[in-house]
């Protein structure tokens, strides 16, 4: 099989990640987008190069830092990695949580990113609770016993900007015109826009006014459909992620793997692409798994280049882009109704 496909929008390669990132050139990235294999969470395949399989953390982070390392490098000055990630239960104990985002944290300022900020996305506990079949989450362990419960455990998506300025600025010129989620204008919103205009819509009601009235205006200042999405992005809680907006990955498992791997939504990575990184722009991804990231780039009118170690992942990447012009089609539909 072809261990790469490069074509005028995106490349895609089957190979450890840093036989490819060491032969880019420094600061040609404009954004990259990506999950690190969790070590101690999931296993994704049996190769010695894969950083799921060290033995310990701190081996894990010794590898992971030769590739923050290349990334520092490779990321031009001013722009943004964004990592997505989540505190780890450990299995040395019954109720301890690893801090993993701290020490992400602390790799990337060590070579040269500044910590900006963190997203948190909010997960349902009874969806988790069915994925994973974590007893801290069991009713029956508020009835038995409510010390061993906790909270389901959320994603993170963690901001880092390269030192340096960015010589290009990432603008909107006509602000944001497409939502990504399930829940764009909340009860408070429409509350406090009917009392300013006196009207008497409902949330759906209101959407549908914003987007018939400002979808085709060009002046950002007066776009009120600009407003009210921005208003839902900058929150630090994205709640309305939809668990299931991910690409096909189920024809790429294999029976060793972690039966709950579940690829990155794409409702995060089109947020994050199209807060930070202008069309034409290079967004990367050093685990492309099935492709999510590379998807949504070229969806999203960028050019995407992502790296995949195993090979079903890759081969179903393959798949997965074959069908981005089709999805293409959806995110330029004007039709942007979400309920």
């Amino acid at each position: 099989m072809e261990k790469q496909i490069i074509t005028e929008n995106y490349a895609i390669y089957n190979n450890d990640c840093m036989n490819v990132v060491d032969k880019m050139d420094n600061n040609s990235i404009d954004l990259s987008v990506y999950s690190p294999p969790f070590c101690g969470l999931y296993k994704y395949s049996s190769s010695e190069r894969d950083m799921s399989n060290n033995a310990t953390i701190e081996d894990f982070l010794t590898q992971y830092e030769f590739l923050i390392k290349e990334m520092a490098r490779i990321t031009k000055p001013g722009r943004i990695n964004a990592i997505h990630c989540q505190d780890i239960i450990t299995h040395t104990t019954k109720h301890n949580l690893y801090d993993f985002p701290h020490d992400i944290i602390k790799i990337h300022e060590k070579h040269g990113f500044y910590y900006r900020n963190r997203i948190t996305v909010w997960k349902e506990p009874l969806r988790v609770r069915m994925r994973t079949m974590v007893q801290s989450l069991m009713h029956k362990k508020i009835v038995e016993d409510s010390t061993e419960c906790f909270t389901a455990v959320p994603d993170y998506v963690l901001i880092f900007v390269k030192a340096g300025e960015n010589k290009i600025p990432v603008t909107h010129d006509h602000g944001l015109k497409k939502y990504h989620g399930q829940t764009p204008v909340l009860p408070e919103m429409c509350k406090k826009f009917n009392k300013t205009n006196e009207t008497n819509f409902d949330e759906f009601e209101l959407w549908e006014y914003l987007n018939n009235t400002y979808y085709k205006k060009s002046d950002p200042r007066s776009n009120k459909l600009s407003h009210y999405i921005w208003q839902r992005y900058a929150s630090s809680v994205w709640d309305d992620i939809r668990p299931d907006e991910v690409l096909k990955f189920k024809e790429s498992k294999e029976e060793d793997d972690e039966k709950h791997v579940h690829p990155l939504q794409l409702d995060i990575i089109n947020r994050l692409i199209e807060l930070y990184s202008n069309p034409k722009e290079i967004v990367f991804t050093p685990f492309m798994g099935v492709g999510s990231e590379v998807f949504s780039a070229v969806a999203n009118d960028r050019k995407g280049i992502g790296v995949e170690l195993k090979e079903s992942y890759y081969k179903q990447a393959i798949k997965n882009m074959q069908s981005v012009k089709e999805y293409c089609d959806f995110l330029s539909c004007e039709d942007n109704s979400l309920f």
